[in-house]
């Protein structure tokens, strides 16, 4: 069995004395595993970088086996992001991330969009807001999208500046006051009615919604957290 496609690195670990297993995520086949023969030559190694975007060529005789992998590169975005430290928070981020998709569980239009804010990483009064959308994103894919686009009060949607911790709900000014304390801020960047700048307060708040959603929803009911580079990637883009 042979399939070529075009993948995001997700992560590398040696195998053996010469070669490395990759964790690909392809637009068409999903997450799939694979030897790299001389995965850990100095040839290679610049390629086999998390976060990097690739061409593969993946071979196996049966299509639940290891198999084979042959990587060119198409762009370093590992080494891109390398000398900014929230840059490169963000990529692993993602990448860590994305490994809660199903395995061979194809996700092309969250595929798209990744590649999409990577493109973005050299520009930092883009990216983290982008960022967010993207972490709202993965969790529609993984079947727990929010809803922010009316009150789940009132039906009406303007005003929305909360979200319901329990539903994912967005919830009106007025119809959340006397819960306030209760609800989680919702930026006014993932509205429809969004005006001005994105602040730094703003990603905080993004941040924490889709961290409470993906540990909430996803990550809890199996025993796992958020993996530690995404606090550190809160904690650079609060200073």
């Amino acid at each position: 069995m042979q399939w070529s496609d075009e993948g995001i690195i997700l992560s590398v670990r040696p195998h053996g004395e010469t070669a490395a297993v990759v964790e690909l995520w392809t637009r068409a086949h999903g997450r799939h595993l694979g030897l790299v023969h001389g995965g850990r030559s100095r040839k290679l190694r610049p390629i086999l970088q998390t976060g990097n975007h690739v061409d593969a060529v993946w071979k196996a005789r049966l299509s639940d086996q290891l198999g084979h992998v042959a990587l060119e590169l198409r762009r370093g975005f590992a080494a891109e992001a390398m000398d900014d430290s929230a840059a490169l928070a963000a990529l692993s981020s993602m990448t860590a991330l994305t490994r809660l998709l199903p395995e061979r569980d194809p996700h092309p239009n969250l595929y798209e969009i990744t590649l999409f804010v990577l493109g973005f990483l050299n520009d930092v009064t883009v990216w983290p807001a982008l960022l967010v959308r993207w972490e709202l994103a993965l969790l529609e894919e993984l079947g727990f999208g929010l809803d922010l686009t009316q009150c789940a009060a009132t039906g009406a949607n303007d005003q929305l500046i909360y979200v319901s911790p329990k539903t994912g709900r967005a919830v009106s000014a007025s119809a959340g006051e006397p819960y306030r304390e209760k609800l989680l801020p919702l930026p006014q960047f993932l509205t429809r009615h969004r005006t001005g700048s994105v602040t730094n307060a703003d990603i905080q708040s993004g941040l924490a919604l889709t961290g409470h959603f993906l540990e909430a929803r996803v990550l809890h009911p199996s025993g796992a957290v958020l993996p530690d580079v995404r606090a550190r990637l809160t904690a650079y883009l609060g200073r």
